[in-house]
């Protein structure tokens, strides 16, 4: 039985660990912005996953984990189609057509897709401080790609593109979220890295053309993906995930474009307007809403505490100390005689 104190610990953890996967996922876009136009999308989507498969592959050989159950595949075979896959090329294939800004207000609808599936596909049920969040958070998330993107010129194809990246992810998230109940965190991301990996095969003569054409920059730039925003920032958030609501995870992805901000402030000296500031603020705003736990939530109840523990607490607390003996055992032998008498009497006339 898991304790209150224990769920408090794996959502600090879970926190921390999407932290890591928000921050790894902004400087993502930084790095494509980079490499992209010295790779086709295919190729791109390929090597970062030829890349992210392997570093996963040597942690999983270290580890001994093995092979995943088999109750674990389902949803790892549709998360790295889906996710790994369709994610990845149409995003990096969108992106070609369409401005950054409307990439990421396109794409962004994908928390929405997501907190909407869960709560009918999983049961995770519609909490109105999630659907309030999710909705502020989009705001926001629209508020930042307008700012960046130009009003009237963004191609039906392009758009398009981003929408499937959008549903590609939603549902890749949603196969997943079962998966991590059979298999562990590195597992499910390991194999479902491979899984993408082989999806996008038919693009390997696409990748070996352009190898042999880019330069060191787009190189280096292409293993950073691969090991960090692939590798790394897909662990930690199935980690998150398997200890939280996909739905929540979901929403903590509306960070992303606030970090892009800040990092294209810093490396690419791209000053960021008073809308993208507003729009930033308020994703995060949405994103805190969404994550916090109803004070009702946080309290511990019966179920959540075993037996030994409730002893424990007997034991030591005051009240089992002042308050007579524990429920089940018998009176304490100083009891008064005439207490004796008056129980025994109406014993009697029972």
């Amino acid at each position: 039985m898991r304790t209150a104190e224990v769920r408090r610990a794996d959502e600090r953890r879970a926190a921390l660990a999407a932290g890591v996967t928000v921050l790894l996922w902004a400087s993502a876009f930084v790095v494509i912005r980079d490499a992209a136009p010295h790779f086709s999308p295919g190729a791109l989507a390929l090597g970062r996953l030829l890349i992210g498969s392997a570093v996963l592959g040597v942690f999983v050989a270290v580890r001994g984990e093995g092979l995943p159950p088999r109750a674990a595949w389902p949803g790892i075979l549709g998360s790295g189609v889906l996710w790994f896959g369709v994610y990845f090329v149409a995003l990096n294939w969108g992106e070609q057509r369409v401005d950054a800004g409307t990439a990421s207000l396109v794409v962004n609808i994908g928390p929405i897709l997501i907190a909407l599936l869960s709560g009918w596909l999983l049961h995770e049920g519609f909490p109105r401080r999630l659907l309030a969040g999710v909705a502020l958070a989009f705001a926001g998330a629209g508020l930042v790609g307008l700012a960046g993107s130009d009003a009237g010129r963004a191609p039906l194809t392009g758009v398009l593109l981003c929408l499937l990246a959008a549903v590609g992810c939603a549902t890749g998230v949603l196969a997943q979220k079962p998966a991590l109940g059979h298999g562990s965190a590195l597992q499910v991301t390991t194999f479902g890295c491979a899984v993408g990996a082989a999806a996008c095969l038919p693009f390997a003569g696409a990748l070996v053309h352009d190898l042999g054409s880019a330069p060191a920059r787009a190189l280096l730039g292409m293993v950073y993906l691969g090991v960090f925003p692939t590798a790394l920032a897909f662990y930690t958030w199935a980690y998150a995930l398997a200890r939280t609501t996909a739905g929540r995870m979901g929403a903590t992805t509306y960070v992303v474009p606030v970090v892009v901000v800040l990092l294209s402030w810093l490396f690419l000296g791209e000053v960021p307007t008073l809308p993208a500031l507003a729009g930033g603020a308020s994703c995060l705003a949405g994103v805190a809403v969404s994550r916090r736990t109803p004070r009702a939530d946080r309290a511990p109840s019966p179920g959540d505490v075993s037996p030994a523990d409730e002893a424990c607490a007997a034991v030591g607390s005051p009240a089992a100390e002042t308050d007579g003996p524990p429920r089940g055992e018998p009176a304490p032998a100083a009891a008064t005689d005439e207490r004796d008498e008056e129980e025994n009497q109406r014993g009697l006339r029972r």
